[in-house]
């Protein structure tokens, strides 16, 4: 049984999330979030994917920065379990708080680190935002740690995602159509591709080229990110499922276990 992941949130701290978990074996399916994401690795080993040059191997101590909207996935070891945490932070806090810094192209690129020490400061954080520390020592934390982070340092490694940029404005009709969708009738293919000027197949390729996922694959991604969101604010299981235009409630617990892995319900909690 996989052991708790605990997460945790701070109404007052909204642009913050992170996650703890022990010996796990879940596994994830190819995903994005729409935050600036650290995660870290404190035992086992994990295999990374969405970069250019394939899967990486992550050992304890290893750190991975991946920037808003970059598809990937980090799994365990095929029939281990591993440790690790993960933070999130809103895109929009994370430029305010590095001011122009935050657009350049460095920040765009999925990175990783196996510096000691930039490992021993992301934990002292996280070892912060869990304890009973009061919210405003711990913005003051993540602001310090925001302003004094660079991706650019020696210590962090460029891991170039397999992505085709030039692509994305002539997809993003069809990556607004996707975002907009609510119910349960989605887009076809053939209606997606006709917002775009292409066939079915050639959106395809299109959407793996850009953003690593099939359109199917990202819709269901934007919904699970949607959900994140609604979950947050305590909004019930079964109307977020409706709303989002999953079949049923089972389909949208299958869907967001696989993305997150943990189910919405422990999620919510």
């Amino acid at each position: 049984m996989e052991a708790a992941s605990p997460f945790w949130r701070d109404p007052a701290l909204p642009h913050a999330e992170s996650r703890r978990a022990c010996d796990s074996r879940a596994c994830y399916r190819p995903h994005s979030h729409p935050t600036y994401s650290i995660g870290a690795v404190d035992r086992g080993t994990s295999v990374f994917t969405g970069a250019a040059a394939g899967p990486v191997v992550l050992h304890p101590g290893t750190l991975v920065f991946v920037p808003p909207a970059r598809a990937h996935a980090c799994n365990p070891t095929p029939g281990r379990a591993w440790s690790y945490q993960m933070l999130h932070l809103d895109a929009r806090w994370w430029h305010a708080t590095r001011g122009e810094e935050a657009h350049a192209a460095a920040e765009a690129t999925i990175r990783i680190c196996r510096d000691p020490a930039e490992y021993a400061r992301f934990c002292a954080l996280n070892d912060l935002l869990f304890s009973a520390t009061p919210s405003d020592e711990k913005q003051a934390a993540l602001r310090a740690f925001a302003a004094g982070f660079d991706a650019t340092g020696g210590a962090w490694g460029e891991l170039p995602a397999r992505r085709a940029g030039h692509l994305v404005p002539r997809l993003w009709p069809a990556m607004e159509a996707l975002r907009e969708e609510r119910g349960s009738m989605p887009l076809s293919l053939d209606e997606l591709a006709a917002l775009v000027g292409m066939n079915r197949y050639q959106l395809i390729r299109a959407f793996r080229a850009a953003t690593g996922m099939t359109p199917h694959a990202w819709r269901l991604d934007q919904r699970v990110n949607r959900a994140r969101a609604s979950l947050r604010a305590g909004e019930d299981l079964a109307s977020v499922a409706h709303r989002l235009g999953f079949a049923d409630q089972s389909h949208f617990q299958r869907v967001f276990k696989a993305h997150a892995g943990i189910t919405p319900g422990r999620y919510r909690a």
